[in-house]
């Protein structure tokens, strides 16, 4: 909901920073890559309870997120870049709720459990249509600068990873958290089902079209 809002108010610090990246010959996958592993320490070190650790590695992690993009536009965007970047993405989304989980099953399992099941649910609805629309020719006027047609809703990344920060300053309110996200998920796929029959209900071939998400 907030993504577009927030990437145009931090792209020119972006740009700095990716063109000094760039300069210096570092590519957008090696950012995409090392972005992931310092994100997947954050699951060890919430088991162990070091929720403020882990918080760091969460910001590293869409920090990394954010400038290998810009990167990869200086250096012209390759499709492997764009499955890169959204496969490292739902894998790390879901590997915080399950740290949490491993930190107290009994507390924690359940809560974790759905809020990765509406993770699937917006996952992969979000996927299907960036699928269907790519055989369609539609682009994203929403989200241009994207690899895949963007379809956004109520919970994007600038959403979850906010939700993901709270969880580790508060963790004993991790299963009310992970509750009221979950619901916020499912309003998410609703939305997206809804755009997705409306927009595919005919069958027909390739066609230019332009649409913003919901």
């Amino acid at each position: 909901m907030f993504d577009r809002y927030l990437l145009k108010k931090s792209s020119n610090i972006r740009e700095v920073c990716a063109v000094t990246l760039q300069r210096r010959g570092v590519k957008a996958d090696w950012i995409s890559w090392f972005g992931f592993g310092i994100g997947m320490m954050a699951v060890p070190l919430l088991i162990a309870h070091a929720y403020y650790w882990a918080l760091l590695c969460i910001v590293f992690n869409r920090m990394a997120d954010l400038l290998d993009g810009a990167v990869a536009r200086l250096d012209g965007p390759t499709d492997r870049g764009a499955f890169l970047d959204i496969t490292l993405d739902f894998l790390f989304y879901s590997a915080i709720p399950l740290g949490f989980a491993l930190a107290i099953p009994a507390n924690n399992a359940l809560p974790a459990a759905i809020l990765i099941y509406s993770f699937i649910g917006t996952g992969c609805s979000f996927l299907a249509f960036a699928v269907i629309a790519a055989k369609r020719g539609m682009e994203s006027t929403a989200y241009p600068s994207k690899g895949f047609y963007y379809l956004g809703g109520l919970t994007e990344g600038s959403e979850t990873v906010l939700v993901l920060l709270l969880m580790c300053l508060f963790p004993g309110w991790f299963p009310l958290i992970a509750y009221g996200f979950s619901a916020l998920c499912c309003i998410t796929v609703v939305t997206r089902v809804v755009a997705g029959v409306s927009l595919f209900k005919n069958n027909y071939g390739k066609v230019k079209q332009t649409g913003a998400g919901i």
